[in-house]
């Protein structure tokens, strides 16, 4: 049994735990608003400029000339895998639940038949994909430094990406990231963007899509230029899809920390007085004892 000395160490050190998880909660608290901010205002460009591409789509003449980027190599045997994580931890399970969607995606294939490449995006996934798939892992980046990520550092993704495709590296590329809903839930997603994937219109945008439009220069030149921007585009929306998840999810693990180093300190206030009464009531005792034999 630990002494009071020890337990009284041990209550202390808990207390300590307890003010920095509290303080790192209230910390995520203030960064998640803008990070949700951030990711809201990033949603309708990143569907707006889907719907122009769409729209694009529907109206080249030959598909046969149509930008690789659009309609892929029509081939599907190499896939790359861009898996987007966190370069810090005490998020809960958010990378990992981004390292086990990809895992599974990465089981499939290769059990399919199909050929895989990594790029690793952020130190946290990294270390947990290199475990079992780190002879896949092509590229790793890491943005440890920035405090705020940015549309440069999209681009960086996106350019890499780009390149390794007009090499014939890979016939598709599927990104993978947390889709922020709030604070509590944060859905991993798997999204490919090469070929581009364009989900058809909803009932809101229908309107838009009966509009006819006049292009110029022509569809194919528009579509040449747009759709690198476009891989950039989904890339920076996964960034800051991913900052909000991480806050959120960081919040989330704080808070229940801070309560658990709460019914801790309980339990071990609790320890601590039973000890100490029964060392009381011990010296008690070896005082009468003492006393009745004299």
């Amino acid at each position: 049994m630990p002494s009071l000395d020890d337990l009284k160490k041990r209550i202390k050190s808990v207390k300590s735990t307890q003010k920095i998880t509290k303080a790192m909660k209230m910390v995520a608290a203030a960064k998640l608003r803008k990070a949700q901010e951030s990711a809201e205002k990033g949603r309708p460009y990143s569907k707006k400029m889907q719907n122009i591409i769409l729209n694009l789509t529907k109206s080249i003449n030959n598909p046969e000339n149509a930008p690789k980027l659009l309609v892929g190599t029509g081939n599907d045997q190499i896939y790359l895998c861009v898996v987007m994580t966190a370069d810090r931890g005490l998020c809960g399970g958010f990378n990992s639940n981004i390292c086990k969607l990809a895992k599974n995606h990465f089981k499939k294939l290769l059990s399919e038949g199909k050929k895989i490449k990594i790029i690793a995006v952020g130190s946290k996934g990294l270390d947990q994909i290199k475990r079992d798939y780190g002879q896949y892992i092509i590229k790793k980046f890491s943005f440890k430094e920035k405090k705020q990520i940015s549309f440069k550092e999209a681009d960086i993704v996106g350019r890499e990406i780009i390149e390794l495709f007009n090499k014939k590296e890979f016939d598709k590329c599927v990104i993978f990231y947390n889709n922020f809903k709030n604070v509590i839930t944060q859905i991993p997603q798997a999204q490919q963007i090469i070929p581009a994937e364009l989900a058809d219109l909803k009932d809101g945008d229908k309107n838009q899509e009966q509009i006819s439009y006049e292009f110029e220069p022509d569809e194919d030149e528009i579509l040449e230029d747009l759709l690198p921007k476009n891989i950039s585009t989904q890339v920076f929306k996964a960034f800051l899809e991913n900052a909000a998840s991480e806050q959120g999810s960081r919040m989330t693990a704080m808070d229940n920390a801070t309560r658990n180093a709460g019914d801790l300190v309980d339990k071990l206030t609790i320890n601590y007085n039973r000890s100490r009464q029964a060392s009381i009531t011990k010296e008690l005792i070896e005082i009468i004892s003492g006393a009745e034999s004299l």
